[in-house]
């Protein structure tokens, strides 16, 4: 007796499918799991024979051996446990209806009631395409699976609920489908709360309206980690395609908000410097997504930047390029997206007052200079804004004016990105810091003044190749701002203007030689 019943496996963040092949034969009893399973599939053994005891149904006293096909790629998991169950009971003869349009995923408890497992949503996406018209989940990924529309989802309690649906005809409700609704943001800190600071929060709506990396450099107390921490509240919203994307890296990381399938609003990962570099790229035996895939679409905030390991910091250098970490293993090579946007903040020096107008720094030039080298010039270069937080004037703490709210900073922000999305419409690219170097000309066109102005800045300056091409796309989000077609010189001067902070500290040693001689 054989039957063939369709799941679904993952690795990484990529779905594929599995066909779960079951041949009940007679001889020596025994029940066999190939098609190389891990250990966690091969324990589904007890699972499944317990769940059958506790339905009242004998497990075949016969040879019964499970295929996980295609054999060559390893299954993880207790995604196959129902599966693999339906498939013995429809070789059995209990199930005699036609399933091959059907798709089982699931874990199994020893009483016979269904588990949760984590990433449901790349799974029931990649049914979808396959061409099945009907998944059936456990029912808390019930919500969770109906964010993919086109297929029907059918959540169950427990496997006598399955056999109900299949046997017995009680059928097991559809799930409705997931309807977005509106994007309230809500607990989010405000702008309003800052006082003074009006350079750096211009400088962080370019970044917001640009999709920019950024950092912050300043005092203790001036307001770097304030002012970095309200930033999702002058966020745009997601666009549906960004939100699938986010979505599908936080089911497979277990991190989705049960009572909304669907992330809707950009993440804000904050990690703490003590991270390894596994945890913020990712990586184990089955590679995981790290902070930095975490925060797709959203915004990663590294507060206290230089007291992150330098090794770890290296790493943010790739995918701050090519918007994908890439992590290999020996089970395989996984690619997860990381389109985000970086925002650091840090101290001068180990004291902290080193250029504070009256706050005396404490550090010698070798200390000052050792502190800032954890961050390196390639790193360094991948910042488009540098901010320099000053302290706050007494008169702005004191003064009674009301600061301008986050939800006026936000819809100069959206107007900003709506002008983007109509430039790149047709495109991959999605904001201003997405340009490819093949695209910068044609989106990023200058007035003659500006070209010239840029021209000599270069020279004067000693701009790196990647620097000029992030002046540019930052000089093209200050005209976007401003409602400008043509990038003109007053744009190409405050863009110019924000990365100016490597001369002023990163140069301290040959500050000091001169100084010496």
């Amino acid at each position: 007796m054989f039957a063939k019943i369709n799941s679904l496996g993952l690795f990484g963040l990529n779905a594929f499918n599995v066909d779960v092949e079951v041949e009940i034969s007679r001889g020596i009893p025994a029940f066999d799991i190939v098609g190389l399973p891990d250990l966690v599939v091969k324990e589904s053994r007890e699972r499944i024979k317990a769940s059958m005891r506790c339905c009242n149904i004998e497990f075949p006293v016969a040879r019964v051996m499970v295929n996980l096909a295609p054999a060559g790629t390893r299954k993880s998991g207790s995604v196959h446990d129902i599966a693999i169950l339906i498939a013995i009971l429809k070789a059995s003869g209990y199930i005699t209806d036609d399933l091959d349009s059907c798709c089982f995923i699931g874990e199994l408890s020893l009483n016979g009631m269904l588990r949760p497992v984590e990433g449901v949503l790349p799974m029931v996406l990649l049914a979808r395409e396959s061409g099945f018209r009907s998944v059936f989940v456990p029912s808390a990924n019930a919500f969770e699976a109906s964010a993919a529309e086109g297929i029907d989802i059918f959540g169950a309690e427990s496997v006598t609920e399955i056999l109900d649906h299949f046997i017995r005809g009680k059928k097991i409700k559809k799930q409705k489908p997931f309807v977005p609704g509106e994007n309230i943001q809500e607990g989010l800190l405000d702008f309003a709360d800052v006082k003074g600071q009006k350079t750096a929060k211009v400088a962080l709506e370019i970044a917001a309206a640009g999709g920019h990396n950024a950092l912050l450099i300043g005092t203790p107390g001036s307001g770097k980690s304030m002012l970095a921490k309200r930033m999702p509240s002058i966020l745009p919203d997601m666009t549906f395609e960004e939100s699938i994307e986010t979505t599908k890296i936080h089911s497979i990381s277990g991190l989705l908000n049960p009572e909304s399938p669907l992330v809707t609003v950009r993440p804000f990962r904050t990690p703490h410097h003590t991270i390894s570099a596994a945890g913020l790229a990712g990586g184990g035996s089955i590679p995981r997504p790290g902070e930095i895939s975490l925060a797709h679409n959203g915004l990663l905030f590294l507060d206290e930047l230089a007291e992150f390991d330098r090794k770890t910091l290296e790493i943010l250098r790739q995918p701050l390029e090519d918007r994908k970490v890439t992590i290999s293993r020996a089970a395989g090579t996984v690619v997860y997206p990381a389109s985000i946007m970086l925002i650091a903040a840090m101290n001068p020096c180990p004291c902290g007052y080193y250029g504070h107008p009256s706050n005396r720094c404490r550090c010698s030039h070798k200390q000052v200079a050792a502190y800032l080298s954890k961050i390196s010039g390639p790193l360094l270069d991948r910042f488009d804004l540098h901010i320099e937080v000053a302290p706050v004037e007494f008169q702005d703490l004191s003064s009674d004016v009301q600061e301008e709210p986050s939800s006026e900073i936000r819809k100069r922000v959206t107007a900003a990105r709506n002008i983007q999305n109509e430039r790149f419409k047709g495109s991959k690219i999605t904001c201003n810091a997405n340009i490819t170097p093949d695209k910068l000309q044609d989106y990023c066109v200058m007035s003659d003044s500006a070209r010239t102005f840029i021209g000599n800045a270069f020279d004067r300056l000693g701009l790196s190749a990647r620097a000029y091409d992030r002046i540019l796309k930052v000089a093209r989000t200050i005209a976007d701002l401003k409602n400008s077609e043509m990038i003109q010189k007053e744009h190409i001067s405050a863009a110019i203007q924000f990365r100016s902070l490597d001369r002023k500290y990163w140069n301290i040693n040959q500050d000091n030689k001169s100084n010496t001689a």
